[in-house]
């Protein structure tokens, strides 16, 4: 089974690839999906959650009140170093299962749609990462025009990740998403097209 890995960085277009491709047939394993998965009440991640943190991490019905938590660990970088020891393990095992089942239904190409695939060490796990990239300044513009945020906290949150020009280098496609959201599908159509073929030529 083909695995590829997809990543970009905020406001590059990632999503829309995803789209794309779930259109065309694609399973998608989505990291933003596991680790709310992985969490869940009752899970054994979050009992850890709440044995570091206390229950006030939780809210009223006993599920991770978000907010609550990341007041802590934003502040505290030992205390997201043990945040992500208890939930990434927990989130890998999940994409075992959703890699498990693919294979038991005779797919031969999936898909793990992880935003920090370079920052967390994962390009090595796939056969083939894809790359979505824009210009920075045109991601900025995005997330102002689009998500209605404030420039100052938009390029806050782009100068928080892996500057995409160090990801070009370790990336095996990259596509460039600098013209129309169509011009951004057709790309995206004809790299899934070449996928199947090369998931098909594995045999």
């Amino acid at each position: 089974m083909l695995k590829v890995g997809l990543t970009g960085n905020i406001a590059a277009g990632k999503s829309s690839v995803a789209d794309v491709w779930r259109d065309m047939g694609a399973t998608i394993v989505d990291a933003d999906e596991l680790a709310r998965r992985a969490v869940e009440p009752g899970t054994p991640a979050l009992a850890a959650i709440a044995a570091e943190w206390g229950t006030w991490v939780l809210d009223e019905a006993g599920a991770l009140d978000r907010a609550a938590l990341r007041q802590i660990v934003f502040a505290d970088p030992e205390a997201r170093a043990r945040l992500e020891s208890i939930v990434h393990p927990a989130v890998a095992a999940l994409r075992d299962e959703d890699y498990r089942a693919a294979a038991a239904r005779g797919e031969s190409l999936v898909v793990a749609d992880i935003p920090l695939l370079f920052e967390v060490g994962m390009a090595d796990e796939f056969d083939v990462v894809v790359l979505v990239d824009a210009p920075e300044e045109m991601r900025l513009q995005r997330l102002v025009a689009d998500r209605g945020l404030d420039p100052d906290e938009a390029r806050r949150m782009i100068a928080a990740q892996m500057p995409s020009e160090l990801k070009h280098a370790r990336a095996d496609v990259v596509l460039h998403n600098t013209g129309t959201r169509g011009d951004l599908q057709d790309k995206a159509r004809d790299v899934w097209r070449e996928l199947v073929k090369r998931a098909g030529a594995r045999g």
